[in-house]
């Protein structure tokens, strides 16, 4: 029997390496470094394309 396949959007990925990347830099807990991450992944992407 074939384990089921969970499908990770490229967005979720993003977010969880920042999210991965704030938890080792610095005392936050999972659901706030993952809060945080949300802001920084939207701030990354307001910067326009030819900018990054």
């Amino acid at each position: 029997m074939a384990s089921p396949t969970t499908f990770r959007s490229p967005y979720v990925i993003r977010l969880e390496l920042v999210r991965d990347t704030i938890k080792a830099h610095s005392k936050l807990k999972d659901e706030d470094a993952a809060e945080l991450a949300k802001h920084v992944l939207h701030a990354l992407n307001s910067i326009p394309e030819k900018m990054r």
